[in-house]
């Protein structure tokens, strides 16, 4: 038996007129004839005011799925992506005009400089972002949340933010990874289930000492795999999959 739609309380951001409107008046109906979505834990996602997202990533069409389910929620789903994209006509005045957040693929300073602003930017107008920490899809054979990058955490830490667990689930039934379209059945059931804010206050007044950053994120990686282990009903594994380790080079990444 499905579960029932639960309602969220209409928030400021969403009842705000805004370009997420008329995105979501084209995209939430669209999604919905291929995905039922069911959301557990929505009530846990900030009302109000900045957050980080982290979601785990199995499938190229699993953002749409988080996109959807944060509007649902009450939120506008607020994307970080890499800063090249920004430097492209009409593509990056829609990533501006929607609030999306740059990011750049290096470690440099320049780098930390802009994790710093986009931290406080994040708190000073309330919003929040979703980062998939993981930076690409998954490796992992059995889909599995993998060996996290330390954007998600490096961006919390900064400006005081909270990171909100995410797993996500079916989506690879629509669009397995590196696989085909599958549009058939319609309507395939996705589980979204949002956990409590990670608690990172042990690594506070760190700095951003890279052996810091990658503790604090092996602690949000192992929270999104115990959501995920939950709605598959099958313990996640104890080690997170390291791409390295099996010779596989790891695309898209946006932090080390």
């Amino acid at each position: 038996m499905a579960a029932p739609r639960v309602r969220f309380r209409a928030t400021p951001e969403k009842s705000r007129p805004s370009v997420f409107w008329a995105l979501a008046a084209i995209v939430v109906p669209a999604i919905g004839v291929l995905a039922r979505i069911e959301i557990i834990g929505g009530e846990k996602l900030p009302r109000e005011g900045a957050f980080v997202l982290a979601p785990n990533h199995h499938s190229e069409f699993d953002p749409l799925i988080v996109a959807a389910a944060v509007w649902r929620i009450g939120r506008a789903p607020r994307f970080m992506a890499k800063e090249s994209l920004f430097r492209v006509p009409v593509l990056g005045w829609a990533l501006r005009a929607t609030g999306m957040v740059p990011v750049a693929r290096t470690s440099s300073a320049t780098a930390a400089r802009q994790t710093l602003e986009t931290s406080a930017e994040l708190v000073e107008h309330g919003r929040g972002v979703i980062v998939y920490p993981e930076g690409s899809l998954t490796r992992d054979p059995d889909l599995w949340p993998m060996r996290g990058k330390t954007g998600a955490v490096r961006l919390a830490l900064a400006g005081d933010i909270p990171v909100i667990p995410m797993a996500q689930w079916g989506a690879q039934e629509i669009l397995p990874r590196y696989g085909k379209l599958r549009l058939w059945p319609l309507r395939k059931r996705m589980t979204v289930m949002i956990g409590d804010p990670v608690d990172l206050s042990a690594f506070r007044g760190a700095g951003t000492q890279p052996a810091v950053l990658t503790r604090a994120t092996a602690v949000v990686m192992d929270r999104i795999a115990d959501l995920l282990a939950d709605r598959r009903g099958i313990p996640a594994p104890a080690e997170r999959w390291n791409p390295s380790d099996h010779g596989q080079k790891e695309t898209g990444r946006l932090d080390a």
